[in-house]
């Protein structure tokens, strides 16, 4: 990542939210502010926002191909995905909270609590959930992934089912802030990138519930990661440790 990133990423969000602000507040927007940002970010000519491809539309369709921002169910874009490879070549950008502020908002008065920083910090790792829903596609030479990981801030209504009513909450809007890195995987090979350093080319292997401890997944998303990482090739099966596989990169 450059400074012309930073500085395009910075450009990108204060035109967005300057233009919520005229709408009368973030979250008015036809879509979110997170993806508006990012689309502005990766392709600011209009001409190429929202465009037709045959009977889809695309985020952003330019001279590199088509660009498709999904922040998460990325079930939504298998019939997209299926139309739209063999036709361009296709980049899907994932936005992931890399440091996040978290506000709470009173539904009925619309009055915002202190912002709070959240403990966890966002890694990479969180996008091979997403790319689970979309394995058949994933070694297409059409498709590359745009990993984004930005500061932000989350509001989210007090409308929960809980006493305090954040549990089950609705999210309101996210604001990006900063640009934190860029990870381009464009080859088979830069899924590695997805991988931790300290499990790179152990000649013991390793487990699932290494994966969880390096990366900081769910121990049901760390299963669900290296099923895609051996999918994709960048791992492979060694053996057995009793009950459990044993991978290497």
């Amino acid at each position: 990542m450059n400074t012309k990133d930073i500085e395009n990423f910075q450009w990108a969000c204060d035109k967005i939210i300057e233009k919520a602000r005229e709408r009368k507040g973030i979250g008015t927007l036809g879509e979110k502010t997170i993806h508006a940002v990012l689309k502005e970010f990766m392709e600011p000519r209009e001409e190429c926002q929202e465009v037709k491809v045959g009977t889809f539309y695309a985020d952003i369709k330019n001279e590199e191909g088509i660009i498709e921002i999904q922040s998460r169910s990325f079930n939504a874009l298998r019939k997209k995905l299926s139309y739209f490879l063999e036709q361009e070549k296709v980049t899907i950008v994932y936005p992931v909270p890399y440091v996040k502020w978290l506000y709470w908002m009173n539904p009925e008065t619309g009055e915002l609590s202190k912002k709070r920083k959240s403990p966890k910090k966002g890694t990479p790792y969180e996008i091979l959930r997403e790319l689970y829903r979309i394995k058949p596609f994933l070694k297409h030479e059409n498709l590359s992934l745009c990993i984004v990981l930005m500061d932000m801030e989350e509001t989210r209504m007090l409308n929960g089912w809980s006493q305090d009513k954040k549990k089950g909450s609705t999210r309101y809007d996210r604001i990006p802030t900063r640009l934190e890195e860029i990870i381009t995987i464009k080859t088979l090979q830069d899924y590695k990138k997805l991988i931790p350093e300290s499990l790179k080319y152990k000649k013991e292997g390793f487990l699932v519930k290494d994966y969880a401890k390096a990366t900081g997944l769910s121990a049901s998303k760390a299963g669900t990661a290296v099923n895609v990482l051996r999918e994709v090739g960048a791992i492979s099966l060694i053996g057995k440790q009793g009950k459990a596989y044993v991978y290497q990169a």
